[in-house]
């Protein structure tokens, strides 16, 4: 198979791993995987996540990166250069980033308004009843924050692999961690004593959190909790975006794939369980289990700036910490989603990173203002058809993460299970010297159990399993 010879490459394991964790670790683990950890049970969602992320979200992130690496293309043009025909494949896989990256520099842009509001002392502003609604229904400061999110994000993707993407996920990335820790230590040792005299701490909300509530629970309910955890997967890894495969490409071939694949894992599970660390017990303290039923914007930008509230002076203080980190999250996932596309269109049409970057910046500034204007001037309420009222940001990640992303992962699966075969990947893996310890356990999910679940979990998102 032709290579790319002159093609950018990760300096080394240790900056592929960081840059991969860094698109994994984003908005999805903050504002999903906590709702959904407190809904499903705790502790019995978090064993299952688990479960699913170590078979499941193992084999598609493992397909990816391996595709990208023995392909040395990007999404757009990589399936095509795996088996003759699949080229509409990879035409999906670069559509979803397309779309995604609109509305999550918006989103983005929401993070860096409240950064500021925090950083100037105006937290207690930010914890009024109306305020994030009143902003977002702004026709002037939404526009103002998302390109500011939009251009860093370009800035950084326009620079390259190792000057860019590479230097900055080095630097953010420990910072991220560093403030994920710092924010659940802090997170487990607050108590409140509300009005009524009831007093909760941190603690109780840990343990709400990761102990198992198996009361009530039915077959029904296991399997909705199966999908919620198979659904966040997708945030969670970066898979069927065609992230993992632009990155993929930038892997030597002397690395080490298993144990860089393994280090993304155990990275992107800790902070994913450390968001709900952070979040649940201090929600649970201050609003009790009620406050733990929000989830997306309205638990970061509502119910948070009220806890934050809460805690006094401090609170903003911790507030101005969280979104930092929030948006330390938000920018690495953000520049992951924009490198996806613009490696696309530097291997399909053979253009410079500069016009290419250029290029996505204009599309995604283009589809972010529609997305704003979403809030006021194109404002119109539509019934999806999981039942959701949506705004044009709504309809844009249901088209993307309800629909293209399981059709892109059970393409992959077919491909790779049934047509180009598992061992195309294997060998791949195996290339450096290295052993492939769960091979077996990669063809069965590839072939079988894995489109199995994402068909079901298509049909689910589609509609058409409105029991579940």
């Amino acid at each position: 198979m032709k290579k790319e010879k002159n093609r950018n490459a990760f300096s080394g394991s240790l900056g592929f791993v960081l840059t991969a964790a860094g698109s994994a670790v984003g908005l999805g683990n903050i504002w999903r995987f906590p709702y959904f950890a407190a809904k499903d049970g705790g502790g019995l969602y978090l064993a299952i996540y688990l479960v699913l992320a170590l078979t499941f979200g193992f084999a598609l992130l493992t397909t990816e990166i391996a595709i990208g690496r023995k392909t040395r293309q990007s999404p757009l043009t990589a399936y095509g250069r795996l088996k003759r025909g699949w080229g509409f494949l990879g035409i999906l896989a670069c559509l979803v980033p397309i779309i995604i990256m609109p509305y999550y520099c918006v989103i983005g842009g929401w993070v860096v308004k409240y950064f500021f509001a925090y950083l100037t002392g105006e937290g207690r502003l930010a914890a009024a009843d109306g305020y994030f609604s009143q902003y977002i229904t702004g026709e002037v400061q939404p526009i103002f924050f998302m390109v500011i999110f939009l251009f860093v994000v370009a800035f950084v993707v326009f620079r390259g692999v190792n000057k860019g993407i590479e230097s900055s996920s080095k630097v953010l990335m420990p910072l991220l961690l560093l403030l994920v820790v710092g924010i659940a230590v802090f997170s487990l040792t607050i108590r409140h004593q509300d009005e009524a005299g009831a007093a909760r701490t941190g603690m109780e909300g840990f343990w709400i959190y990761v102990v198992p509530n198996l009361e009530g629970m039915t077959v029904k309910g296991f399997f909705t909790v199966l999908l919620d955890a198979m659904g966040q997967l997708f945030f969670s890894l970066s898979v069927a975006m065609g992230i993992m495969v632009a990155y993929g490409s930038y892997v030597k071939d002397d690395a080490n794939l298993v144990k860089s694949i393994s280090r993304i894992e155990i990275f992107d599970t800790l902070v994913a369980f450390l968001a709900g660390v952070m979040i649940i017990p201090a929600v649970y303290t201050f609003m009790g289990k009620e406050g733990m039923a929000s989830s997306g914007p309205s638990l970061m930008f509502e119910s948070l700036p009220k806890v934050f509230d809460s805690m006094g002076r401090v609170g903003n203080l911790v507030g101005c910490l969280f979104f930092a980190m929030v948006l330390f999250a938000a920018l690495t996932s953000a520049v992951s989603v924009m490198e996806a596309v613009v490696s696309s269109f530097m291997d399909k049409f053979h253009i410079s990173r500069l016009k290419a970057a250029f290029l996505e910046t204009v599309i995604a500034l283009s589809g972010g203002i529609l997305v704003c204007f979403g809030y006021n001037k194109l404002h119109f309420d539509v019934v999806l058809p999981n039942g959701a009222h949506a705004t044009i940001l709504d309809i844009m990640d249901y088209i993307s993460n309800n629909c293209l992303m399981p059709l892109v992962a059970i393409g992959t699966c077919i491909l790779i299970g049934w047509i180009v075969k598992p061992k195309t990947v294997i060998e791949e893996m195996e290339k450096s010297g290295c052993k492939f310890g769960r091979k077996k356990l990669y063809e069965v999910m590839i072939r079988y159990i894995a489109p199995v679940l994402l068909v079901i979990l298509l049909l689910k998102s589609l509609g058409v399993l409105q029991a579940i």
